[in-house]
């Protein structure tokens, strides 16, 4: 494997740890550190490998890609948005309210030299897909390099 890749599998486990992403994301201490239009829920998202693109598709129940905002800046993909709660008529007496409502702001860091322009976003039945095509890999041949007397 090489090394711009073990490079991305680091910084992804780093992202995608449990400790980081897992629960502790979903407590009152990070919400409170997020700003206050940010923290109302934390979609979950995949990050997978597929032909010579980094993909990532997060769940999006109930929005609309109008309610999503998708930016590459600085080297990493920023997602967020907002999912409107639900109004409008009597639902009657509420037993039990699970469901998430609010902003919410995701961020991937990129592996170097992603052109910007080749991201593509797609949206379908309430699931984003982002294709990230990854930089061309350099593959070095080794080298052998003489060794000269030193001059005195």
């Amino acid at each position: 494997m090489a090394k711009h890749e073990l490079a991305l599998l680091s910084d992804l486990d780093r992202f995608f740890d449990r400790r980081f992403f897992g629960s502790a994301t979903h407590g009152p201490a990070f919400r409170s550190m997020m700003p206050k239009e940010m923290a109302g829920w934390v979609p979950e998202i995949d990050v997978f490998e597929r032909g010579n693109s980094i993909v990532t598709k997060i769940d999006l129940p109930g929005m609309k890609k109008e309610d999503v905002k998708v930016e590459v800046t600085e080297g990493h993909l920023a997602i967020s948005g907002e999912r409107a709660s639900e109004t409008g008529g009597t639902r009657g007496t509420v037993y039990r309210a699970e469901r998430s409502y609010g902003g919410f702001y995701r961020s991937l860091p990129l592996p170097e030299g992603v052109k910007v322009e080749d991201v593509k976003a797609t949206f379908t039945n309430g699931v984003l897909e982002v294709a990230i095509p990854l930089p061309a890999k350099v593959e070095g041949k080794p080298m052998q390099v003489p060794i000269q007397e030193a001059t005195t």
